[in-house]
Formats: C-alpha cells, structure tokens, sequence
C-alpha cells in the first residue's frame, strides 16, 4: 500500500513538472499539440474517406506510413548503442545518459504502432490479431512475429525506465538482479524488433528487391547510425536549453561507434548494387528505378543520389577524429546520416521494391498532402512524449524531484531548473 500512495505521489509530481514551465517550454508545447491537432483532423478525414486520401494504390500498397514505421524500428532498436558500451563495458560517461536513449526507444515505438494503425483501412479490425478473440498465427507469421517483437520492446523500456526512475524518486537503489536481467534482455530484444521487421519484407519472394539475405544486416547496421545521430542532436539541445549535462567523453565515443557502423552500412549497399548491377538480371530494373529511372519515370532517382551522398559525406566528417570531436562538424555529419538512412530505408526501401509492380506496370507514387499532415501529427506525438519524459526523469536524475520525508520535493518550477523550464 505504501509503494502505491508513493507512485501516486511521483504521478502526481510529474503530471505538476509537465503544466509548468517557460515560455520556450510552452511555445514548443503548443507548436506539437498544434500539429498533433492537424494529423488527428488529417486523420478523421481518412477514416470517413478512406485510404483513397493517400496516393497508395493497388500498385504500390505501402507507402509513406510503412516507410516510417520501418525508419523509426530502427531509432527504437539504436538504444542498444547506449546500453551495450554502458553496462556490458561499464563505461561511466554513457551509463549516465543510458536512460534517454531506452525513453527514445519507447517513443519510436509508440510512433510505429501509430504508423501502422493510420495504414490500415480498418484499424478496428486489429481484435483479429488478439489471441482468444482472433489469431496471431504464430508461428507461421511474419507479421505474428514483428506485433509479438515491438509490443514486447515496448513494454520491455517502458518497465525499465518506470523501475529506474520510481526508485531513485523514492531514493532507492534499483535492485541490481531485476534491473541488469531486463537490461541485459533488452539487447537482444533491440537486434530482433529490427531483424523481424527486415524479415518482413525479404520473406515476400514475389518482391525481388528486398529478397536478399544481407536485408536484415543492412537494417540493423543503418539503424546503429540514424540512431544515435538523433540522440547526439537532441542531447546537445537539452544541454543548450536545460542544465541536463553530457560528458564530451560520450559523444566522442558514440560518434566513434557511428563512424564503424556507417562504414558498414555503406559496404553493404555496394554489395547489393554490385550484385543486382553486375549480375543484370531481369530484376535489375527496381535498383535501376531507384538510381537511374527507369524511362521517364524518375521521380525518386534524385532522392535517392541525395540519401547516398549525405551517407558518404557523414562517413568521411566521422572518419577524421579531428573533425568528428568538432561540435560544428560533428552535428553537421548527424544531420546528414540521419537524413541519408531516412531517405535510403524508408521511401527508398518502401518505393523501389513495388515498382514495377508484379505485372510491370509503373506507377510512381508521390505520398498526399494528407498521408504528409498525419505523420506529421504521429512524429509531433511523439516528440511530445520525450520532451515530457525528459522533463520528468532529469530532474529525479539530478535529485531535485525526490520523496523525503513524507513529501514530494519538486524542482523550482517556472524558471531554469534541470527539469527543462525556462
């Protein structure tokens, strides 16, 4: 009982943390919920119309969602670039931010499932995947597999930061046995969410482009780059906006671990191109589409030089120690991965691989203003969660929001304080 009156005592507190704050801090606020407000009203319009508001046909039947959805598995799946160099190697400058990177696995998830539920016609429907009213169809499903993966991840994180953070609100050492057993789960859990979602599309044998066995590789390796490209970006901003404070040694070192990764990447790129190019197939003609049009249909091929150039760029900025441990080039390299993994997996994964279709029939899809204000409504949802998570685990990280004595103590609300108010 008394465990319950102090998680409503933490509840209550973080509900206080999260209604105040600076005018920086309501601006933001108000600019998510705005645009959440224009994905739900973009939505609603989907559901009364249909999915014929997208520009997704019967040619091309994922689009613009599914590309995020599979963009955002691997943000979520990135976390493990934090916890293996944390708690495996024991390195204290990453331990201390190991947590924001487990909340930004919670945060892409939750975007995922969204993306997936605005994909479907009928998200009502989704009781048929239930086990006892439907089927999961495990394990003869994919898609059984990938529902079991990132609802299991999800919940994975979830429990690992609420366990973290209610201890140290109470002032208590987690217990070391429950907290290392589901973190040390959680990296296996982050290769497969990503492994599963690759086994998606290399399963569809009638789809050449992705019917390749280095898919799930691929996958894994682009999202350790894209990843902790946007948690660097984002953790300098808490750093330029909060007192929330990253040691340099930590964005040294996972820059390092990106410049690794991002190589990688790029290898097996070549090796897809080389094998589909130089083996010039019939099956050719997606990669084709996708680097040099295939007649007059190139409306991607730009988009695609664009991703393959921000990718080498940000390899050859993180190949130099001396530039990557310079803050100007360091965001300038993150930025340019992770718009360079965006566009390569999702549009440029999504895309090439329905195009042609199974007939040969062309249809190039370009994703509607209503498919673009929806994720936008879905990514504003999202930021939102962190930016309140952030807002509610710094300062129990720093020991200003706490229970002692018989009583919460909060942060200094409505000015800078380490929980983010300006």
């Amino acid at each position: 009982m008394q465990t319950v009156r102090l998680f409503g005592h933490w509840i209550h507190g973080s509900i206080r943390i999260i209604l105040h704050g600076g005018i920086l801090y309501w601006c933001w606020t108000l600019l998510l919920l705005a645009l959440v407000g224009m994905g739900g009203v973009s939505y609603a319009h989907q559901l009364q119309e249909g999915l014929i508001t997208t520009s997704m046909r019967d040619q091309v039947s994922w689009g613009f969602y599914i590309g995020n959805f599979t963009f955002l598995v691997g943000v979520a799946a990135a976390a493990v670039t934090l916890v293996v160099p944390a708690y495996i190697y024991g390195w204290k400058p990453i331990k201390e931010i190991v947590v924001y990177g487990e909340m930004m696995a919670v945060t892409a998830i939750t975007c995922c499932a969204l993306f997936v539920v605005v994909d479907i016609g009928h998200p009502e429907r989704f009781w048929h995947l239930i086990p006892g009213p439907g089927i999961l169809n495990v394990p003869s499903s994919l898609l059984g597999w990938d529902v079991i993966a990132l609802n299991s991840y999800l919940l994975l994180n979830f429990v690992i930061v609420t366990y973290l953070l209610f201890n140290l609100f109470r002032r208590h050492h987690p217990n070391q046995k429950i907290y290392m057993t589901l973190v040390w789960i959680s990296i296996p859990a982050a290769i497969a969410i990503h492994t599963v979602t690759a086994f998606l599309y290399s399963g569809l044998v009638a789809r050449p482009f992705w019917n390749s066995a280095i898919l799930a590789p691929r996958f894994i390796v682009s999202a350790f780059c894209s990843g902790p490209a946007l948690m660097l970006v984002i953790m300098q901003l808490m750093q330029r906006f909060t007192t929330f404070h990253i040691r340099r040694e930590a964005i040294w070192k996972i820059a390092e671990l990106m410049t690794y990764f991002m190589g990688f990447n790029l290898f097996l790129l070549c090796a897809e191109v080389f094998k589909d190019y130089y083996s010039d197939t019939g099956h050719l003609v997606h990669m084709r589409y996708m680097f040099n049009g295939v007649g007059d249909h190139d409306a991607i091929v730009p988009w695609m030089w664009s991703a393959v150039s921000c990718s080498v760029i940000a390899f050859l900025i993180f190949l130099s120690r001396k530039r990557r441990e310079n803050l100007l080039w360091l965001n300038l390299g993150c930025t340019l991965v992770f718009f360079g993994v965006y566009l390569e997996k999702s549009m440029g994964m999504v895309i090439p691989g329905m195009t042609p279709d199974t007939l040969g029939e062309i249809y190039e899809y370009v994703p509607s203003w209503n498919e673009i204000r929806v994720s936008l409504g879905i990514l504003a949802l999202g930021a939102l969660i962190y930016t309140w998570m952030v807002r509610i685990a710094t300062p129990i990280l720093h020991d200003e929001f706490h229970f002692d004595d018989g009583k919460a103590t909060h942060p200094p609300l409505g000015t800078k304080s380490r929980a983010g108010g300006t």
